[in-house]
């Protein structure tokens, strides 16, 4: 009986502590790209994710040139578990039609989106992969569990206001958006090849569906890079696109980001190019991480003085019988 709670107490004392779970040393944002990734924010972390971009478009069949600007905000919010992550993402553009005959303006929403993000399942969460000091092939060979992707579910609905120049009907509507998301890491997570299956505007009279996949590497701890390819189909729109662009990590809660982007076609040819910036606050988390080890270290502190006290009343009741 001694032995077992001797062991009972080393195990709180070594056993690592679960609440990390989602939550990174550094800022996790989707910019500059189009996809979402897999893991949530953490459990109390605010991030706010922003950008502003220049678009140029040009239509060979209706003859017409647009030139414009936009700006596009998303807040995520991990709430109840470190796996649930609320979104709300907006985008606002403005944009001058030039056609041989007259001259217009179009601006509104392009995008508001609300909804949450669950991540379903996460192929690391109990990985305890060690180096093994007797094997270099075993320590240099490929790891085949970076094919097993985590896998999160977002499901959400759009808003378009009356009148909404971007929108295929003139009256107001709300209709769902959900996209499947996968993840994996290569390379000791240097490389992330990050994949989105979508399905938008699906009650409507024009649903659209479409893909991202996103690579991205980590060139060291404060530049990153990646290059992506988006593609959407509906009877109101299609279209394919590239993207590349870079990240700088001004530190561990802010991040800075460029991009470019261009379509293979001329109905329209599509060019733009943006910059943004991510900023998260997460000083909620880490006074709950803090009030967590405090509470940890009094319990084990309780826990050894209680096994003295058992080891002392052991050492006397055995003495007495000898």
């Amino acid at each position: 009986m001694l032995k077992i709670k001797n062991l009972f107490i080393t195990i709180l004392f070594l056993a690592p502590q679960l609440f990390f779970a989602q939550y990174t040393d550094v800022i996790n944002s989707n910019r500059p790209g189009e996809t979402m990734s897999a893991y949530a924010v953490g459990k109390s972390v605010i991030q706010g994710e922003i950008g502003v971009y220049g678009i140029k478009e040009k239509h060979d069949l209706l003859d017409y040139d647009a030139s414009g600007f936009g700006t596009d905000l998303t807040v995520r919010y991990g709430a109840f578990t470190e796996k649930l992550e609320f979104i709300l993402d907006l985008q606002y553009q403005m944009e001058n039609f030039d056609t041989p005959y007259t001259s217009y303006k179009k601006n509104n929403f392009r995008q508001t989106v609300l909804g949450a993000k669950y991540l379903i399942y996460d192929p690391f969460k109990s990985d305890k992969k060690t180096a093994n000091i007797y094997s270099y092939k075993a320590n240099h060979s490929f790891d085949w569990q970076q094919l097993i992707p985590a896998v999160s579910l977002f499901a959400g609905a759009n808003f378009v206001g009356a009148d909404n120049p971007y929108s295929f009907s003139p009256e107001s509507s709300i209709s769902p958006k959900v996209v499947l998301i996968t993840q994996n890491l290569f390379g000791g997570g240097k490389w992330v090849f990050v994949t989105n299956f979508i399905a938008d505007y699906i009650t409507t009279d024009y649903p659209s569906y479409g893909y991202v996949l996103t690579l991205t590497h980590g060139f060291n701890d404060k530049w990153s890079g990646f290059i992506e390819n988006q593609g959407y189909k509906s009877d109101f729109y299609s279209d394919a696109i590239v993207r590349g662009g870079a990240a700088y990590l001004l530190n561990s809660n802010m991040q800075i980001d460029a991009s470019i982007s261009t379509n293979f076609k001329n109905t329209p040819s599509v060019l733009y190019g943006g910059v943004g910036f991510s900023w998260r606050y997460d000083g909620w988390y880490k006074e709950k991480q803090e009030l967590i080890i405090k509470k940890e270290k009094k319990d084990k502190n309780k826990n050894a003085e209680e096994n003295i006290d058992y080891q002392e009343k052991e050492r006397k009741r055995k003495a007495k019988y000898e």
